[in-house]
């Protein structure tokens, strides 16, 4: 890997629309057979390009893969709507959320990757979930700011209970994610969340 790598620093970096095409490849042999079986030389050959072509910009899979990923998921902003429930449905619907088909279905590909690869994992977690944990979490500090969220809600717990409600609904009862099931989850079980204990009331938008 090392003399790829020294390779790699001595040409030409690949950008633009080339890069892209190449991102794209990688997204449909990911599609194809999953991060495991992924190789460079699959990618090369989905992108009609040299290995070494893939070189001049990734040094390996791991950043290849993240990069391809990165590319389905545009920095998230927070939404602001002026409810929680609002800027929830808008950040978990639409493109980059979880009713975006090729967006979970990228992720479904690297779930195994996620936790037999510490490598891919850390990059993951840190590139690719670390800035929607960000935004999740401002949405909900904001929330409590226009006090829709008691006191003593813990918003930590909270900020991840969407994502992990909604994902356990996909992979484990075999359930397609819409927009319909996002909004049950959030006005039945978030906002109930939110404000319980306290005379916290939620906004809604309905």
């Amino acid at each position: 890997m090392g003399t790829h790598i020294e390779a790699a620093a001595a040409r030409p970096r690949v950008e633009g629309e080339r890069e892209e095409q190449i991102l794209y490849a990688a997204l449909d042999v990911l599609g194809d057979v999953g991060y495991d079986r992924l190789t460079m030389d699959a990618v090369a050959a989905r992108a009609k390009a040299s290995k070494a072509t893939l070189y001049r910009r990734w040094n390996g899979k791991v950043a290849l893969v993240i990069d391809a990923i990165l590319l389905l998921k545009a920095a998230p902003a927070a939404p602001d709507t002026g409810s929680l429930r609002g800027d929830l449905l808008a950040s978990f619907c639409g493109v980059g959320g979880l009713t975006d088909h090729r967006t979970v279905d990228s992720f479904s590909s690297v779930l195994t990757a996620i936790t037999r690869d510490p490598e891919f994992a850390e990059a993951f977690r840190r590139d690719v979930l670390g800035p929607k944990q960000e935004v999740a979490l401002h949405i909900f500090v904001r929330a409590r700011e226009r006090g829709e969220i008691g006191p003593d809600v813990d918003l930590d717990l909270l900020a991840h209970a969407l994502a992990g409600i909604t994902l356990h609904r996909l992979y484990v009862l075999g359930e397609r994610l819409d927009e319909a099931l996002i909004a049950r989850v959030i006005d039945q079980i978030i906002l109930p969340a939110a404000t319980a204990g306290s005379s916290a009331r939620p906004t809604t938008d309905r």
